[in-house]
């Protein structure tokens, strides 16, 4: 089984990644959490080992791939998918823990610019966890480091069940939507 962690809001990262580890659970990360992860001596993979792509534009551009998402969307009933990420060597991915720039926190801060702002919108994260919470029969969206015990015990005794992950998928739909409106709220001022 394979996951992928990437995480502005690092609480509880370390031990949600031994856990996940502990459960046979193959990580793959971005950048800073990554390094993070390797610190504390969990074994990680980066991202670029599953897209054979380095990130580029100073991070911009990391998850946003068919190996990535391919992983992710494809539903594990339907056998044409199935078969189609065989044929071009995609492997399944159940679980993604992602959370977001802190756009709501920079805008907030004096004198914040709009190049400031626009650096802090954050695009593979949301596309990341809306692909995840699309597909949530088959693929663990986590938004919120509070979730990260329940999901290792749940985890622990043989996996979530439908109504379990639905419920995250939930939160994970309304942290986006949150998320967007924050930002449509801000560029319909002056700045």
């Amino acid at each position: 089984m394979r996951a992928i962690i990437s995480v502005y809001d690092k609480t509880g990262v370390i031990d949600f990644a031994r856990g996940l580890n502990k459960s046979g659970y193959e990580i793959f990360s971005t950048g800073n959490t990554g390094k993070v992860i390797a610190d504390a001596k969990i074994p990680v993979h980066s991202i670029s080992d599953i897209t054979g792509f380095p990130e580029i534009l100073d991070g911009r551009v990391k998850t946003l791939h068919p190996m990535v998402h391919g992983g992710i969307l494809a539903r594990r009933d339907i056998p044409g998918h199935m078969a189609e990420i065989a044929k071009h060597n995609i492997q399944t991915i159940e679980l993604v823990a992602v959370n977001l720039y802190p756009f709501v926190r920079t805008i907030s801060k004096k004198g914040v610019t709009l190049a400031d702002a626009l650096e802090n919108i954050d695009i593979g994260g949301p596309t990341l966890i809306r692909a995840a919470a699309k597909n949530f029969p088959d693929v663990i969206v986590i938004v919120e480091p509070a979730d990260y015990p329940l999901v290792l015990e749940k985890i622990s005794k043989g996996g979530l069940d439908i109504k379990e992950r639905k419920r995250l998928a939930q939160k994970a739909f309304q942290h986006v939507a949150a998320y967007d409106t924050a930002i449509a709220q801000y560029l319909a001022e002056d700045h």
